[in-house]
């Protein structure tokens, strides 16, 4: 193992890793489906040998006219077949009318397929992402109480504000008080989710987010 991974793994700080973006393991199609589902064990496997807390993993998205159950029960066959040496976190995410996890009723039924598949259910967790849920068109107003509702466990924020309003569907994180989202509602998350906090805001103004949030919190 290279000496930074050992860095890593022997570093005192808590490590989340994030994996592709490209991953889709919700897909009706199996050209991408089956790639996607073998790159996320092998992110998982890579991920736990530095010793980090989960991996990130967005939800996927099917195509405009395929059944949304399609995607569950994509969800549910990963965790039956795949085993999981550390948490996978679902992250909710900021666009698409067929993305799986933009919305809390679509996190709902993708949450009861992976559990109930699941060899584990506890190294199923979640990621909320604070400028996801606004750009997704969640409120962010009791957000902690409806995800905790779903999930029963939130194990990690993204602590990011949003360059576009309410509902815009885009995924464009910006500087905690430069956006679009009140810095009392990202703070209220921050502190009613109990949870390990990343921020993933522009490089040139994150020390300042991470100031404002040591501040606060």
């Amino acid at each position: 193992m290279p000496a930074s991974a050992d860095a890593i793994r022997d570093s005192e700080v808590d490590v989340y890793i994030h994996a592709p973006y490209l991953i889709n393991v919700a897909t009706a199609n199996n050209r991408i489906r089956i790639p996607s589902r073998k790159l996320l064990e092998g992110q998982l496997k890579a991920a736990a040998s530095l010793g980090a807390k989960g991996l990130i993993v967005h939800g996927g998205h099917l195509n405009k006219d395929d059944d949304p159950q399609i995607g569950f029960d994509n969800w549910r066959k990963v965790f039956e077949r795949m085993d999981c040496p550390i948490p996978v976190l679902i992250e909710n995410t900021a666009g698409g009318g067929n993305a799986m996890t933009r919305r809390l009723d679509t996190i709902a039924r993708l949450w009861d397929a992976a559990t109930a598949g699941a060899q584990d259910p506890s190294k199923i967790g979640f990621c909320l992402d604070t400028c996801h849920a606004h750009a997704g068109g969640e409120d962010l107003v009791g957000l902690v109480d409806r995800v905790l509702a779903i999930t029963g466990r939130i194990d990690l924020i993204h602590c990011n504000d949003s360059r576009d309003s309410f509902d815009s569907g885009a995924d464009r994180h910006t500087n905690l008080g430069t956006g679009q989202i009140d810095p009392d509602q990202i703070l209220t998350i921050c502190r009613t989710a109990n949870a390990p906090i990343v921020v993933e805001t522009p490089s040139e103004g994150q020390a300042d987010d991470i100031a404002f949030l040591r501040k606060h919190l």
